[in-house]
């Protein structure tokens, strides 16, 4: 059967325009650029409106593949779905995270469902979409097509959803006012946790984990609603949203497996455990995790912000409160150092702002696995 095989890499960068790492795996002939289809990272940016380390370091990996592609690095960006999340506080370490897709014939002893991955676009958001029913119900068709695309049929097997989404800025308010429409928000940064919110919602209805009936002053009130695998991070770079769904599929031929489980709280360590279980994989305690015979860690993906009813397991914290340190910035670094502690390495990547992406103060945690 004629099928696609996933491949994951993870690359260390010394920074937000460092290609030297993927450079050299191109070089190698360990990466073949005309195969990658999308390319999750962590910046060392501050994760807020203005930090601009996701815009550079985009534009340096479009730099660095438009040769090796033929194409230009605008060409590239159209081309390979981008995704940087700011922010490596604490002991979270940069890095790149490469997919790459394609086809190959599944080996007749290969059993059971690995890693697939499909991606999708919406259309451009008008200002006044942002944030709003609009946004979720173009997010949940997106979504559906992103699924058709790594040829997975049951929303099961769906265990985490990547969502670049767009934020509202002074001149995009100011041209829905000019319209006679109004915005979501005047903030730019509220705006960021508005878009984080819809494409969330998004991701749950298209995956059946909440009804259709979302209306516009469900987002960040009804905390009740959410998805148990979205991700998503605002950007200032573009206007629509860029979908990326991982899961596992019987088709699929690739040496790679994903599973996932939801974070409850910020210190919920079983949740990370049981990811790591669901792959079969064990804790690393500070060492490399331990495994199964033949299972290895590729690299975890997590959400995390400060609970909003500013408590954890009844104790009050301050994170909402500090107005020297974004709370945003807070959650990654704590909740960075608990999966760090966990699985053994720093590299992970920990995204924050995690409204409707698990409950309220928790957050999705997906780990994949390569399997010899």
């Amino acid at each position: 059967m004629r099928t696609a095989s996933v491949g994951v890499i993870k690359v260390a960068t010394k920074g937000p325009g460092d290609v030297s790492g993927l450079t050299a795996m191109i070089g190698s002939g360990a990466i073949d650029p005309t195969t990658i289809l999308a390319i999750l990272g962590k910046t060392e940016g501050n994760g807020g409106v203005n930090d601009f380390t996701r815009e550079y370091a985009v534009a340096a990996l479009c730099t660095a593949l438009a040769p090796e592609l033929g194409l230009s690095p605008e060409a590239v960006e159209q081309r390979i779905a981008f995704v940087m999340s700011g922010g490596t506080e604490g002991v979270l370490s940069p890095h790149i995270t490469v997919f790459t897709r394609r086809e190959a014939e599944r080996p007749a002893g290969m059993s059971g469902k690995r890693l697939s991955i499909g991606m999708a676009h919406t259309r451009d958001f008008l200002p006044e979409e942002i944030g709003r029913s609009a946004q979720i119900m173009e997010t949940a068709k997106a979504v559906t097509a992103a699924m058709a695309d790594a040829g997975i049929t049951d929303p099961a097997d769906v265990h985490f959803v990547q969502i670049k989404c767009p934020l509202l800025t002074s001149d995009r308010v100011e041209a829905a006012n000019a319209c006679g429409n109004k915005t979501a928000t005047t903030s730019a940064y509220s705006s960021m946790a508005y878009s984080r919110g819809a494409s969330a919602l998004g991701v749950a209805v298209a995956l059946g984990e909440i009804a259709s009936d979302i209306s516009d002053d469900d987002v960040l009130r009804r905390y009740d609603l959410f998805s148990s695998v979205a991700s998503t991070s605002s950007g200032i770079e573009l206007m629509h949203n860029v979908i990326i769904v991982l899961g596992n599929s019987a088709s699929s031929a690739s040496e790679f497996e994903i599973g996932h489980a939801v974070m409850n709280d910020a210190i919920d360590a079983p949740a990370v455990v049981s990811a790591l279980n669901s792959v079969g994989l064990g804790i690393g305690l500070g060492v490399a995790p331990l495994a199964t015979v033949g299972r290895e860690l590729v690299n975890i993906f997590a959400k995390a912000e400060a609970s909003p009813d500013g408590s954890v397991r009844g104790f009050r914290h301050t994170m909402l409160e500090d107005t020297d340190i974004s709370s945003t910035r807070h959650a990654r670094a704590a909740v960075g150092g608990l999966i760090a502690g966990l699985a053994g390495t720093g590299a992970v990547y920990v995204s924050g702002g995690a409204e409707h992406q698990g409950p309220a103060g928790g957050g999705p945690v997906a780990v994949i696995a390569r399997l010899s």
